[in-house]
């Protein structure tokens, strides 16, 4: 029986692409194993299906003073030793590292032991730690044809990300009855990210009438965010979350309003939903969205409005402009070369384990 490691966390944007990795791995017969960082979100995630977890020591990597960026690097060491025990301990045949910086130091570990390393890289352009690891990588895979400029040649590969399978088995119906929806109008998707969006969410309760005379409106507001005043709008559902039912949710949308996040963009793709993306500005992170976001429009998956550039009116413009053009938008990602990222990043597994 092959072994493999896989590793990622900091982020359920680093861990729930590994998780989607997993069925195809049974399949094939891996014995699977993760490593993450000792008290991190991703032990949970990981727990609850049944992997077997190896916690190690972790620092962040800032880009920004901070006084913990001295004592870090000896966490990072620590956790490098640590990795590098595990690797000794379990010899598996492949790591695959989904990123975060938890994953630094179990990359290094594993061409320290000479294990083959394939990194996935989500976003447009590396992150701080893929770049770290980048040497260290056997493969590595991307989701932009762009992010192929960024990368070593001999080393990259156009992919897309592992999707779960689950996603796609959602109910229409499920999803109308859940949302208190009725068959005969579409329906439009908010997604404003875990924390939600204010602007977003603004935007589109002052357009809420004008909106309703169109479409039914799921809304992921995100927590906190909930107006008690649009309890009983008919047409109109809201919620600070969603877990189990997103999936019957996702198949009764018509349309999407999402933030810009990698996956959250590549299971737009996958569901082939004309979108509107509004990504994270530039001053609350490194621009990934941004690019990203500059990528899936420039392939005309997408219509993209600027979070700075938010109002109701913009808003309802770019709405009613993708809901008119919906079948271009759909054609367009139809001819997505990404069909099958799981079988894509599958077959590297098989190559470098063979």
């Amino acid at each position: 029986m092959k072994r493999i490691i896989l590793t990622g966390g900091g982020t359920a944007g680093h861990v729930t692409p590994n998780i989607a990795l997993m069925p195809a791995l049974e399949k094939k017969g891996f014995d699977i194993r993760y490593i993450g960082s000792k008290n991190g979100m991703e032990r949970e995630m990981i727990r609850a299906v049944h992997v077997p977890y190896y916690g190690i020591s972790s620092g962040k990597l800032r880009r920004y003073f901070d006084v913990k960026n001295f004592t870090d690097p000896f966490r990072v060491l620590k956790g490098y030793l640590e990795a590098r025990s595990i690797m000794k301990k379990l010899k598996p045949d492949i790591v695959f590292s989904k990123g975060g910086f938890v994953t630094v130091p179990v990359v290094m570990a594993a061409k320290h032991c000479g294990i083959p390393v394939i990194i996935h890289e989500s976003d447009m352009t590396p992150g701080l730690a893929n770049k770290l690891a980048l040497p260290s990588a056997s493969k590595v895979c991307c989701n932009f044809p762009e992010t192929l400029n960024h990368l070593p040649e001999e080393k990259a590969v156009l992919t897309g990300s592992p999707i779960r399978k689950e996603l796609f088995e959602g109910n229409r119906e499920k999803g109308l009855r859940f949302c208190g929806f009725t068959s005969d109008k579409p329906v439009l998707l908010i997604m404003g990210g875990s924390l939600g969006s204010v602007a977003i969410n603004t935007a589109v309760r002052k357009e809420l009438d004008v909106l309703l005379e169109t479409f039914q409106i799921a809304h992921l507001c995100g927590k906190g965010n909930l107006d008690p005043s649009l309890d009983n709008k008919k047409g109109y559902a809201q919620f600070e979350f969603v877990s189990d039912e997103l999936n019957d949710i996702f198949a009764c949308t018509d349309l999407m309003v999402s933030r810009a996040g990698a996956n959250a963009i590549c299971e737009i793709l996958a569901l082939r939903k004309p979108n509107v993306l509004i990504p994270l500005s530039a001053k609350a992170s490194r621009g990934d969205q941004i690019l990203n976001a500059a990528s899936f429009e420039k392939q005309g998956y997408s219509y993209v409005l600027q979070e700075e550039d938010v109002t109701n009116e913009t808003l309802l413009k770019a709405i009613r402009t993708v809901y008119e053009q919906k079948d271009t938008y759909i054609n367009s990602m139809e001819k997505s070369k990404l069909s099958d990222p799981i079988a894509a990043i599958m077959d590297l597994i098989d190559e470098l384990t063979a």
